[in-house]
């Protein structure tokens, strides 16, 4: 098909793909953070509020763009 890539995979695929990697690295940059005030200060200067949240506040934080620049 046309709207397929060379593995067949169509865009809608590749999106949900693409959010389900997403949700996956979020989780693991949230459990990061909980000893790594470096990693807090680098996402703080990336523009992700996460200083002082909980591991799942931190989460649903970086599953989002980040709110200021």
């Amino acid at each position: 098909m046309a709207n397929e890539n060379e593995r067949g995979e169509t865009a809608a695929n590749l999106a949900e793909r693409l959010e389900g990697t997403n949700t996956l690295l979020a989780e693991w940059a949230a459990c990061a953070t909980q000893n790594s005030p470096s990693l807090i200060e680098r996402f703080e200067a990336m523009g992700y509020a996460v200083r002082g949240k909980s591991h799942d506040e931190v989460a649903e934080v970086l599953r989002r763009p980040p709110e200021r620049a």
